[in-house]
C-alpha cells in the first residue's frame, strides 16, 4: 500500500493561502503533509492537515543529523524527509510554498512509467521537449543552452524511482533567464522523457517524486549555496542512479508557480558557482569508479560528495552531515 508524504520547507505564517490549499487537499487525498520551519518561522503555527516542525521541535526529533545541521538553510528539509521515512513513507513528494497544485498533482504516484528515452547523449535541455520557447532549467551547463535536442528513442515502460514534474508560469530557471528573458511559460502536455545512463539534465526540488529505493539520494547538501543545493544533489543522484540502472523521469506540469519575491542579482551571485562549475561537476562525477547496486548507494554518496569537497565547491563539514544522514537512515530501516 502506498503511503505518500508531502514535504515543504517554509517560514510563512499559518494563514498562507498556498500552504492552506496544500493542507486541505493533502487530507482529501490521503497524503501526509510535513512542513519544516526554520529560525525565522512564526512562534505560533496552527494549520489543520499540516504537521509543522518548528526549529525547536526539529531538535527534539532525535536524529543524528539534527545536532549539526545549519539553520537558515534549505537543507533543513532533510529532517522532513527523515521524519516521513520514520512515519512509514514509501513515496515522498516535495515542492515549495509558491507552487499551486493542479488536480493531477494528487493522483497516485507510480514508479513504472511510459516515456521516450535518451541514453549517452550528454547534457540535455529537457524543457525543450515540452515547449518551443527558448528556456532552460536552472543548473544546465550554459554552453548547452542552444544545443540541438537529441532524438529520443521509442516509448517504453520503465522503472523510475526519481521523477521531476515541470511547473507552469514560472518554472525553475536561473537568474540569467529571469534577467534577460523573464517570459512565463506554460509547458505542453507531451509524453514523458526518461534519461538513462550518460544523459544529463539537472532537476530541482520544486515538484519531485521519490520512491522508497531512492530515498537515500534525497539528501540536500548544506555547505554550499542555497541556489545550488538541490541542483548539486540532482547531479549526485543522477550519477548514482546510473549504477542502479534507474532512468530519471521528467513529466508534464502538475503545478504552476506564483514565485515568491526574489532579488535576482542575489540569485545570480548565488548561482555563479554553478555557472562556472556544473559542467566540471558532472565530468568529475562521471569519471568516478562507483560500485553497482542499491546496497552501494551510501558509499557511492560518500565518494561523490568527497569529490565535490575536493573540487572546493562544498565545505569539508558536509561529510559529517552526510554520515549522520546515512546513520539515521540505517537506524530507521533497522
Amino acid at each position: 500500500m502506498q503511503k505518500t508524504f508531502l514535504i515543504i520547507t517554509s517560514i510563512a505564517q499559518d494563514n498562507h493561502p498556498i500552504l492552506n490549499q496544500f493542507a486541505k487537499q493533502a487530507v482529501e487525498n490521503n497524503f501526509g503533509f510535513i512542513l519544516i520551519g526554520d529560525k525565522k518561522s512564526p512562534q505560533v503555527f496552527n494549520l489543520p492537515g499540516c504537521d509543522f516542525y518548528s526549529a525547536e521541535r526539529q531538535v527534539s526529533l532525535g536524529f543524528s543529523l539534527s545536532k549539526d545541521l545549519p539553520f537558515n538553510h534549505y537543507g533543513r528539509k532533510n529532517l522532513g524527509y527523515l521524519q516521513a521515512i520514520k512515519l512509514g513513507a514509501n513515496c515522498i513528494v516535495e515542492t515549495d510554498d509558491d507552487n499551486i497544485p493542479y488536480p493531477q498533482f494528487w493522483e497516485k504516484r507510480m514508479a513504472e512509467q511510459k516515456a521516450n528515452t535518451l541514453e549517452n547523449s550528454g547534457w540535455v535541455n529537457v524543457y525543450r521537449f515540452f515547449t518551443e520557447e527558448n528556456i532552460w532549467p536552472r543548473g544546465l551547463d550554459l554552453e548547452r543552452i542552444t544545443t540541438d535536442l537529441p532524438l529520443p528513442g521509442s516509448s517504453e515502460t520503465i522503472h523510475c524511482p526519481i521523477q521531476q514534474g515541470l511547473a507552469d508560469d514560472n518554472p525553475d530557471v536561473d537568474a540569467i533567464y529571469r534577467l534577460a528573458i523573464a517570459k512565463p511559460v506554460k509547458f505542453e502536455e507531451r509524453e514523458s522523457i526518461a534519461l538513462k545512463t550518460g544523459a544529463i539534465c539537472p532537476f530541482n526540488s520544486q515538484n519531485t517524486t521519490w520512491f522508497l529505493e531512492a530515498f537515500p539520494l534525497l539528501y540536500l547538501p548544506s555547505y554550499c549555496s542555497f541556489r545550488m543545493t538541490d541542483i548539486w544533489r540532482s547531479f549526485v543522484a543522477q550519477r548514482i542512479a546510473w549504477t542502479c540502472n534507474w532512468p530519471l523521469l521528467f513529466h508534464k506540469s502538475t503545478v504552476r508557480q506564483e514565485r515568491n519575491i526574489h532579488n535576482l542579482i542575489n540569485d545570480f551571485k548565488d548561482e555563479v558557482s554553478g555557472y562556472l562549475n556544473n559542467a566540471q561537476i558532472m565530468k568529475s562525477l562521471s569519471a568516478l569508479n562507483l560500485k553497482s547496486g542499491v546496497d552501494n548507494i551510501p558509499d557511492n554518496m560518500r565518494q561523490c560528495y568527497s569529490e565535490l569537497i575536493g573540487l572546493g565547491l562544498i565545505g569539508a563539514e558536509e561529510m559529517g552531515l552526510l554520515n549522520a544522514w546515512i546513520d539515521d537512515l540505517t537506524a530507521l530501516r533497522g
